[in-house]
């Protein structure tokens, strides 16, 4: 769904240069998870921004969908990032004014999407996450874990095809990070592409496999042990 091929990212020049990536080779297909782990500047955030085409590379090819996103219009991509691609943050980012519901609708009535139709669709993604009895509550009303939920069914609702996730469990407990995560591997499982940004190793572990990132290198690649799900009959 997504690849990476000697993506490079440069901010500033000169003596002030800073090679936020270097080189990075990564792809990832449809049902598959995959976790980014590194220490705090090693580049997970900015691999997850040209992934999301909210940056471009300074050097490399990104492909989503089989399609070279620099070679797309400003129009084209925003069609791409609406259609396909959902992002999962870790304050959340949802809008305090409308509901759980309207929240997950929102992306959908973007791309033109009907009332009726939209809301339907979001009903449909916010049952899948339990959370049918909190439809109509507004985010305050909600607590941590449920927020996030919230956000992961915006996240996917539609046709998204990619999921990328900055540090999404790092406002949560650890019971509702692995919920989190969890939540996170079911929706790859129908067919979505996912990239997850973590610095925890128990987290990681509910991955397909593991990225391992420093000073925007990769310097490790590895399938994770059988994690927790190992005991669900994964």
């Amino acid at each position: 769904m997504i690849e990476l091929r000697g993506v490079t990212k440069v901010y500033g020049s000169g003596p002030a240069e800073v090679r936020a990536l270097d080189e990075i080779d990564l792809s990832v297909a449809p049902g598959e998870l995959v976790a980014l782990m590194g220490p705090s500047g090693s580049g997970k955030s900015t691999l997850l921004t040209i992934a999301g085409t909210l940056e471009r590379a300074t050097a490399g090819t990104v492909l989503i969908g089989g399609r070279d996103v620099s070679r797309l219009g400003k129009d084209e991509l925003a069609r791409l990032r609406r259609r396909s691609i959902g992002y999962v943050f870790q304050d959340f980012n949802l809008l305090a004014g409308l509901t759980a519901v309207e929240n997950v609708m929102v992306p959908r009535e973007l791309d033109g999407l009907g009332h009726r139709r939209a809301r339907a669709e979001a009903l449909a993604v916010l049952e899948k996450m339990s959370l049918a009895d909190r439809a109509e509550r507004f985010p305050d009303d909600l607590s941590g874990g449920e927020r996030q939920r919230v956000a992961i069914a915006r996240a996917v609702v539609g046709e998204r095809r990619l999921l990328l996730a900055d540090e999404p469990t790092g406002a949560l407990d650890s019971v509702n990070g692995e919920a989190v995560m969890r939540l996170l591997r079911s929706c790859c499982r129908n067919g979505v592409a996912g990239i997850v940004g973590t610095h925890d190793a128990q987290l990681a572990a509910w991955a397909d496999r593991v990225v391992f990132l420093r000073d925007g290198r990769i310097v490790d690649r590895t399938a994770p042990r059988p994690g927790p799900e190992s005991l669900l009959g994964r």
